[in-house]
Protein backbone atom coordinates (compact mmCIF):
# COMPACT_ATOMS: atom_id res chain seq x y z
CA UNK A 1 0.00 0.00 0.00
CA UNK A 2 1.31 3.51 -1.23
CA UNK A 3 1.69 6.17 1.74
CA UNK A 4 -0.64 9.26 1.25
CA UNK A 5 0.49 10.75 4.49
CA UNK A 6 4.00 11.37 3.97
CA UNK A 7 3.28 13.25 0.29
CA UNK A 8 2.91 17.02 2.57
CA UNK A 9 5.63 16.63 4.80
CA UNK A 10 7.85 15.56 2.78
CA UNK A 11 6.92 18.49 0.32
CA UNK A 12 7.43 20.95 2.97
CA UNK A 13 10.25 19.37 4.26
CA UNK A 14 12.13 20.13 1.09
CA UNK A 15 11.17 24.03 1.15
CA UNK A 16 8.00 23.63 -1.09
CA UNK A 17 5.29 25.81 0.78
CA UNK A 18 7.47 26.99 3.26
CA UNK A 19 7.09 31.12 1.94
CA UNK A 20 10.50 32.53 2.96
CA UNK A 21 13.81 33.07 1.60
CA UNK A 22 16.80 29.98 1.99
CA UNK A 23 18.72 33.57 1.85
CA UNK A 24 17.56 36.01 3.99
CA UNK A 25 19.18 34.19 7.33
CA UNK A 26 20.34 35.81 10.52
CA UNK A 27 24.10 35.71 10.79
CA UNK A 28 23.50 33.11 13.46
CA UNK A 29 22.15 30.41 11.39
CA UNK A 30 24.84 30.64 8.53
CA UNK A 31 27.48 30.35 10.85
CA UNK A 32 25.92 27.17 12.28
CA UNK A 33 25.28 26.22 8.48
CA UNK A 34 28.91 26.80 7.82
CA UNK A 35 30.59 25.40 10.89
CA UNK A 36 27.82 22.18 9.54
CA UNK A 37 29.54 22.12 6.36
CA UNK A 38 32.87 21.57 7.80
CA UNK A 39 31.31 18.97 10.37
CA UNK A 40 30.00 16.65 7.72
CA UNK A 41 33.53 17.05 5.58
CA UNK A 42 35.10 14.81 8.38
CA UNK A 43 33.49 11.92 7.37
CA UNK A 44 35.68 11.46 3.73
CA UNK A 45 38.37 13.85 4.48
CA UNK A 46 40.77 10.89 5.42
CA UNK A 47 39.80 8.79 2.52
CA UNK A 48 41.86 10.28 -0.09
CA UNK A 49 45.14 10.05 2.28
CA UNK A 50 44.70 6.64 3.71
CA UNK A 51 47.40 5.06 1.30
CA UNK A 52 49.46 8.02 2.09
CA UNK A 53 49.52 7.63 5.74
CA UNK A 54 49.90 3.41 5.19
CA UNK A 55 52.91 4.51 3.54
CA UNK A 56 54.36 7.13 5.65
CA UNK A 57 53.21 6.06 8.93
CA UNK A 58 54.46 2.63 7.61
CA UNK A 59 51.04 1.00 9.27
CA UNK A 60 49.56 -1.70 7.37
CA UNK A 61 45.96 -1.63 5.76
CA UNK A 62 44.41 -2.90 8.97
CA UNK A 63 46.05 -0.48 11.00
CA UNK A 64 45.36 2.83 8.91
CA UNK A 65 41.65 1.54 8.65
CA UNK A 66 41.17 2.14 12.07
CA UNK A 67 41.40 5.68 11.61
CA UNK A 68 37.26 5.60 10.29
CA UNK A 69 36.88 2.52 13.37
CA UNK A 70 38.17 4.95 16.36
CA UNK A 71 35.96 7.90 14.94
CA UNK A 72 33.19 5.80 14.25
CA UNK A 73 32.93 4.34 17.37
CA UNK A 74 33.19 7.16 19.99
CA UNK A 75 30.80 9.17 17.39
CA UNK A 76 28.25 6.34 18.33
CA UNK A 77 28.79 5.83 22.00
CA UNK A 78 28.76 9.92 22.09
CA UNK A 79 24.93 9.71 20.72
CA UNK A 80 24.14 8.10 24.10
CA UNK A 81 24.80 11.00 25.77
CA UNK A 82 24.55 14.26 24.05
CA UNK A 83 20.78 15.20 24.33
CA UNK A 84 21.56 14.56 28.33
CA UNK A 85 24.19 16.91 28.15
CA UNK A 86 22.25 19.71 25.70
CA UNK A 87 19.38 19.82 27.42
CA UNK A 88 21.54 20.53 30.83
CA UNK A 89 24.23 23.14 29.48
CA UNK A 90 22.42 25.17 26.67
CA UNK A 91 22.65 24.48 22.73
CA UNK A 92 25.25 27.38 22.07
CA UNK A 93 27.84 25.73 24.69
CA UNK A 94 27.73 21.82 23.40
CA UNK A 95 28.27 23.75 19.92
CA UNK A 96 31.56 24.99 21.38
CA UNK A 97 32.29 21.76 23.15
CA UNK A 98 32.04 19.74 19.92
CA UNK A 99 33.92 22.37 17.89
CA UNK A 100 36.72 23.06 20.14
CA UNK A 101 36.93 19.58 20.54
CA UNK A 102 37.31 18.96 16.98
CA UNK A 103 39.83 21.84 16.58
CA UNK A 104 41.85 20.35 19.25
CA UNK A 105 42.13 16.75 17.84
CA UNK A 106 42.33 17.45 14.23
CA UNK A 107 45.39 19.42 15.15
CA UNK A 108 46.78 16.80 16.97
CA UNK A 109 46.42 14.56 14.45
CA UNK A 110 48.52 16.39 11.91
CA UNK A 111 50.72 16.20 14.26
CA UNK A 112 50.86 12.56 14.75
CA UNK A 113 54.11 10.68 15.14
CA UNK A 114 52.70 6.84 14.39
CA UNK A 115 49.50 5.86 13.61
CA UNK A 116 48.48 4.66 16.94
CA UNK A 117 48.92 8.46 17.53
CA UNK A 118 46.49 9.32 14.48
CA UNK A 119 44.15 6.89 15.55
CA UNK A 120 43.46 7.95 19.21
CA UNK A 121 43.29 11.33 17.91
CA UNK A 122 40.56 10.84 15.39
CA UNK A 123 38.65 9.59 18.62
CA UNK A 124 38.61 12.73 20.20
CA UNK A 125 37.33 14.13 16.74
CA UNK A 126 34.82 11.92 16.83
CA UNK A 127 33.51 12.87 20.29
CA UNK A 128 33.20 16.65 19.19
CA UNK A 129 31.63 15.79 15.78
CA UNK A 130 28.74 13.92 17.94
CA UNK A 131 28.48 16.60 20.21
CA UNK A 132 28.18 19.25 17.23
CA UNK A 133 25.89 17.52 14.78
CA UNK A 134 23.59 16.42 17.08
CA UNK A 135 22.93 20.13 18.14
CA UNK A 136 23.26 22.28 14.88
CA UNK A 137 19.95 21.13 13.22
CA UNK A 138 17.65 22.32 16.25
CA UNK A 139 19.52 25.39 16.45
CA UNK A 140 19.77 26.47 12.59
CA UNK A 141 15.86 26.13 13.07
CA UNK A 142 15.30 27.99 16.40
CA UNK A 143 17.11 30.67 14.80
CA UNK A 144 16.19 30.78 11.33
CA UNK A 145 13.65 33.33 9.57
CA UNK A 146 11.61 32.19 6.56
CA UNK A 147 10.06 28.90 8.51
CA UNK A 148 11.23 25.50 9.21
CA UNK A 149 11.04 24.70 5.77
CA UNK A 150 13.61 27.65 4.77
CA UNK A 151 15.85 26.61 7.47
CA UNK A 152 15.77 23.12 6.90
CA UNK A 153 16.75 22.80 2.99
CA UNK A 154 19.61 25.04 4.40
CA UNK A 155 20.73 22.69 6.34
CA UNK A 156 20.25 19.23 3.96
CA UNK A 157 22.54 21.59 1.61
CA UNK A 158 25.13 22.43 3.92
CA UNK A 159 25.06 18.21 4.99
CA UNK A 160 25.65 17.39 1.28
CA UNK A 161 28.06 20.11 0.67
CA UNK A 162 30.18 18.81 3.05
CA UNK A 163 30.00 15.45 2.11
CA UNK A 164 30.91 16.06 -1.09
CA UNK A 165 33.65 19.07 -0.35
CA UNK A 166 35.37 16.54 2.64
CA UNK A 167 36.93 13.93 0.01
CA UNK A 168 37.73 16.56 -2.69
CA UNK A 169 39.81 19.03 -0.14
CA UNK A 170 41.32 15.73 1.58
CA UNK A 171 42.61 15.04 -1.54
CA UNK A 172 43.90 18.48 -2.65
CA UNK A 173 45.85 19.41 0.78
CA UNK A 174 46.88 15.63 0.74
CA UNK A 175 48.89 15.67 -2.71
CA UNK A 176 51.08 18.54 -0.48
CA UNK A 177 50.98 16.11 2.68
CA UNK A 178 49.06 13.86 4.49
CA UNK A 179 49.04 16.29 7.33
CA UNK A 180 47.39 19.19 5.29
CA UNK A 181 43.84 17.52 5.51
CA UNK A 182 43.93 17.83 9.27
CA UNK A 183 45.43 20.77 9.62
CA UNK A 184 43.06 22.75 7.15
CA UNK A 185 40.29 21.23 9.09
CA UNK A 186 41.43 22.76 12.51
CA UNK A 187 41.91 25.90 11.12
CA UNK A 188 38.12 26.35 9.31
CA UNK A 189 36.57 24.80 12.65
CA UNK A 190 38.69 27.39 14.74
CA UNK A 191 37.25 30.35 12.52
CA UNK A 192 33.63 28.62 13.24
CA UNK A 193 34.28 28.10 16.56
CA UNK A 194 34.73 32.18 17.12
CA UNK A 195 31.59 32.81 14.61
CA UNK A 196 29.48 30.59 17.07
CA UNK A 197 30.77 32.33 19.74
CA UNK A 198 30.23 35.82 18.46
CA UNK A 199 27.02 35.32 16.66
CA UNK A 200 24.89 32.76 18.68
CA UNK A 201 22.52 33.49 21.35
CA UNK A 202 22.48 31.21 24.52
CA UNK A 203 19.54 29.71 24.89
CA UNK A 204 17.01 30.31 27.70
CA UNK A 205 17.74 28.08 30.86
CA UNK A 206 14.28 27.97 31.79
CA UNK A 207 13.25 26.56 28.13
CA UNK A 208 15.18 23.12 28.45
CA UNK A 209 13.59 19.43 29.25
CA UNK A 210 16.19 17.89 30.61
CA UNK A 211 16.84 14.29 28.66
CA UNK A 212 17.49 11.27 31.23
CA UNK A 213 20.91 9.64 30.18
CA UNK A 214 19.10 6.28 30.37
CA UNK A 215 16.03 7.37 27.64
CA UNK A 216 18.55 6.36 24.70
CA UNK A 217 19.21 2.74 26.29
CA UNK A 218 15.79 2.12 27.30
CA UNK A 219 14.59 3.13 23.00
CA UNK A 220 16.46 -0.01 22.02
CA UNK A 221 13.67 -2.04 23.67
CA UNK A 222 11.35 -0.69 21.15
CA UNK A 223 11.01 -3.13 18.60
CA UNK A 224 10.62 -0.81 15.83
CA UNK A 225 13.78 0.65 16.89
CA UNK A 226 15.73 -2.05 17.30
CA UNK A 227 14.41 -4.11 13.97
CA UNK A 228 15.37 -0.63 12.13
CA UNK A 229 18.94 -0.45 14.56
CA UNK A 230 19.77 -3.85 13.20
CA UNK A 231 18.94 -2.86 9.32
CA UNK A 232 21.34 0.08 10.02
CA UNK A 233 24.28 -2.09 11.68
CA UNK A 234 24.34 -4.46 8.75
CA UNK A 235 23.65 -1.62 6.07
CA UNK A 236 26.38 0.33 7.35
CA UNK A 237 28.94 -2.30 6.74
CA UNK A 238 28.50 -1.93 3.09
CA UNK A 239 28.41 2.18 3.71
CA UNK A 240 31.88 1.94 5.21
CA UNK A 241 33.41 -1.02 3.00
CA UNK A 242 32.19 1.05 0.03
CA UNK A 243 34.09 4.15 1.88
CA UNK A 244 37.16 3.16 3.72
CA UNK A 245 38.26 0.27 1.82
CA UNK A 246 37.93 0.66 -1.68
CA UNK A 247 41.38 3.85 -2.14
CA UNK A 248 43.54 1.11 -1.70
CA UNK A 249 42.68 -1.24 -4.62
CA UNK A 250 41.97 1.85 -6.79
CA UNK A 251 45.51 2.73 -6.37
CA UNK A 252 45.16 6.57 -7.28
CA UNK A 253 46.52 9.53 -6.05
CA UNK A 254 45.47 11.72 -3.11
CA UNK A 255 44.53 14.26 -5.96
CA UNK A 256 43.14 11.52 -7.66
CA UNK A 257 40.98 9.83 -4.83
CA UNK A 258 39.71 12.92 -4.04
CA UNK A 259 38.14 13.34 -6.88
CA UNK A 260 36.32 10.22 -7.43
CA UNK A 261 34.76 10.69 -3.86
CA UNK A 262 33.97 13.83 -4.49
CA UNK A 263 31.32 12.33 -7.07
CA UNK A 264 30.61 9.48 -4.52
CA UNK A 265 29.68 12.34 -1.97
CA UNK A 266 27.84 14.84 -4.50
CA UNK A 267 25.55 11.25 -5.62
CA UNK A 268 24.69 11.11 -1.90
CA UNK A 269 23.73 14.48 -1.71
CA UNK A 270 21.80 14.69 -4.89
CA UNK A 271 19.56 11.31 -3.96
CA UNK A 272 19.45 12.32 -0.23
CA UNK A 273 17.54 15.64 -0.94
CA UNK A 274 16.05 15.45 -3.93
CA UNK A 275 15.40 11.55 -5.02
CA UNK A 276 14.90 10.16 -1.57
CA UNK A 277 11.81 12.50 -1.26
CA UNK A 278 9.92 11.56 -4.51
CA UNK A 279 10.66 7.78 -4.01
CA UNK A 280 8.35 7.84 -0.24
CA UNK A 281 5.65 9.88 -2.16
CA UNK A 282 4.69 7.15 -3.94
CA UNK A 283 6.24 3.90 -2.12
CA UNK A 284 6.04 2.72 1.43
CA UNK A 285 9.20 3.31 2.77
CA UNK A 286 10.20 -0.02 4.11
CA UNK A 287 9.83 -1.04 0.39
CA UNK A 288 11.91 1.24 -1.35
CA UNK A 289 14.28 0.61 1.82
CA UNK A 290 14.46 -3.46 0.46
CA UNK A 291 14.23 -2.69 -3.15
CA UNK A 292 17.27 -0.10 -2.69
CA UNK A 293 19.15 -1.81 -0.53
CA UNK A 294 18.54 -5.23 -3.09
CA UNK A 295 20.18 -2.85 -5.59
CA UNK A 296 23.25 -1.62 -3.37
CA UNK A 297 23.88 -5.33 -2.39
CA UNK A 298 24.27 -5.84 -6.61
CA UNK A 299 26.55 -2.78 -6.85
CA UNK A 300 28.81 -4.46 -3.98
CA UNK A 301 28.88 -7.29 -5.57
CA UNK A 302 29.96 -6.05 -8.85
CA UNK A 303 32.70 -4.22 -7.41
CA UNK A 304 34.35 -7.64 -6.45
CA UNK A 305 34.06 -8.53 -10.19
CA UNK A 306 35.84 -5.33 -11.21
CA UNK A 307 37.99 -4.68 -8.35
CA UNK A 308 41.04 -5.15 -10.53
CA UNK A 309 39.63 -2.34 -12.90
CA UNK A 310 40.31 1.13 -11.66
CA UNK A 311 37.42 2.57 -14.37
CA UNK A 312 34.93 -0.33 -13.11
CA UNK A 313 35.94 0.38 -9.78
CA UNK A 314 35.09 3.97 -9.94
CA UNK A 315 31.80 3.70 -11.39
CA UNK A 316 30.70 1.22 -8.62
CA UNK A 317 31.53 3.68 -6.57
CA UNK A 318 29.73 6.72 -7.65
CA UNK A 319 26.49 4.42 -8.46
CA UNK A 320 26.95 3.13 -4.82
CA UNK A 321 26.80 6.90 -3.53
CA UNK A 322 23.56 7.55 -5.62
CA UNK A 323 21.86 4.44 -4.02
CA UNK A 324 23.55 5.38 -0.55
CA UNK A 325 22.26 8.99 -0.51
CA UNK A 326 18.39 7.00 -1.34
CA UNK A 327 18.70 4.75 1.99
CA UNK A 328 20.24 6.96 4.54
CA UNK A 329 17.25 9.45 4.21
CA UNK A 330 14.65 6.66 4.15
CA UNK A 331 15.96 4.61 6.68
CA UNK A 332 16.54 7.38 9.67
CA UNK A 333 13.57 9.11 8.35
CA UNK A 334 11.77 5.57 9.33
CA UNK A 335 13.16 5.84 12.90
CA UNK A 336 12.00 9.00 13.54
CA UNK A 337 8.11 7.02 12.79
CA UNK A 338 8.75 4.18 14.14
CA UNK A 339 7.11 5.36 17.59
CA UNK A 340 6.20 7.89 19.92
CA UNK A 341 9.43 8.48 21.47
CA UNK A 342 11.21 11.72 21.78
CA UNK A 343 12.97 12.45 17.90
CA UNK A 344 16.57 13.17 19.80
CA UNK A 345 15.74 10.00 21.66
CA UNK A 346 14.93 7.83 19.26
CA UNK A 347 17.87 9.15 16.91
CA UNK A 348 20.51 8.70 19.76
CA UNK A 349 19.86 5.12 19.99
CA UNK A 350 19.54 4.23 16.28
CA UNK A 351 22.90 6.26 15.53
CA UNK A 352 24.48 4.62 18.17
CA UNK A 353 23.86 1.48 17.09
CA UNK A 354 24.28 2.20 13.30
CA UNK A 355 28.10 4.45 13.67
CA UNK A 356 29.13 0.60 15.39
CA UNK A 357 28.32 -1.04 12.45
CA UNK A 358 30.88 1.62 10.21
CA UNK A 359 33.25 0.70 12.95
CA UNK A 360 33.19 -2.68 12.39
CA UNK A 361 33.36 -2.62 8.55
CA UNK A 362 37.06 -0.55 7.81
CA UNK A 363 39.47 -3.16 9.77
CA UNK A 364 37.20 -6.06 8.63
CA UNK A 365 37.42 -5.56 5.00
CA UNK A 366 41.15 -5.48 4.92
CA UNK A 367 41.66 -8.42 7.13
CA UNK A 368 39.50 -10.22 5.07
CA UNK A 369 41.40 -9.57 2.06
CA UNK A 370 44.68 -10.43 3.41
CA UNK A 371 43.47 -13.98 4.95
CA UNK A 372 41.54 -14.65 1.03
CA UNK A 373 44.60 -13.48 -0.76
CA UNK A 374 41.79 -11.65 -2.66
CA UNK A 375 41.15 -7.72 -3.37
CA UNK A 376 37.44 -8.60 -4.64
CA UNK A 377 35.99 -11.01 -1.43
CA UNK A 378 35.86 -7.71 0.94
CA UNK A 379 32.87 -6.41 -1.27
CA UNK A 380 31.38 -9.47 -1.86
CA UNK A 381 31.24 -9.77 2.00
CA UNK A 382 30.29 -6.18 2.01
CA UNK A 383 27.33 -7.25 -0.53
CA UNK A 384 26.16 -10.04 2.08
CA UNK A 385 25.90 -7.42 4.81
CA UNK A 386 23.61 -4.98 3.02
CA UNK A 387 21.41 -8.35 1.83
CA UNK A 388 21.15 -9.58 5.63
CA UNK A 389 19.73 -5.64 6.15
CA UNK A 390 17.43 -6.24 3.52
CA UNK A 391 15.90 -9.48 5.06
CA UNK A 392 15.71 -7.71 8.20
CA UNK A 393 13.64 -4.56 6.78
CA UNK A 394 11.15 -7.70 4.58
CA UNK A 395 11.00 -9.81 8.13
CA UNK A 396 9.97 -6.64 10.43
CA UNK A 397 7.28 -5.56 7.94
CA UNK A 398 4.75 -5.85 10.44
CA UNK A 399 6.68 -4.40 13.26
CA UNK A 400 7.54 -1.57 10.94
CA UNK A 401 3.96 -0.74 9.69
CA UNK A 402 3.72 2.53 11.24
CA UNK A 403 6.94 3.89 9.39
CA UNK A 404 4.71 3.71 6.25
CA UNK A 405 1.74 5.20 7.33
CA UNK A 406 3.05 8.03 9.62
CA UNK A 407 3.03 11.87 9.11
CA UNK A 408 6.08 14.01 9.92
CA UNK A 409 7.12 16.95 11.28
CA UNK A 410 9.79 19.33 8.86
CA UNK A 411 12.25 19.20 11.32
CA UNK A 412 11.43 15.31 12.14
CA UNK A 413 12.38 14.66 8.76
CA UNK A 414 15.71 16.99 8.59
CA UNK A 415 16.79 15.63 11.66
CA UNK A 416 16.81 11.96 10.71
CA UNK A 417 18.93 12.91 7.63
CA UNK A 418 21.26 14.49 10.02
CA UNK A 419 21.93 11.63 12.34
CA UNK A 420 22.06 9.30 9.27
CA UNK A 421 25.04 10.14 7.79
Amino acid sequence: MTSTTSKPASAAAHGHGGGGSILRQPKAVWAVASASVIAFMGIGLVDPILPAISKELEATQSETSLLFTSYLVITGLAMFITSFVSSRIGAKKTLMIGLGLIVVFAALAGLGWNVEAVIGFRAGWGLGNAFFISTALATIVGAASGGASSAIVLYEAALGLGIAIGPLLGGLLGSISWRGPFFGTAVLMAIGFIAIMVMLMGDDKATRVKTPLSAPFRALAVPSILTLGITALFYNIGFFTLLAYTPFPLGLTALGLGFVFFGWGLGVAITSVFVAPVLTRFLPRTRVLWIILLLLAIDLAVGGLVIDSTLGLILVIIVGGLLLGIVNTVLTEAVMAASDLPRTVASSAYSAVRFLGGAIAPPAASAIAVAAHSAGVPMYYAAGSVVIAAIVVILGHKVLARVNGVEESQVVEAEAITLGE
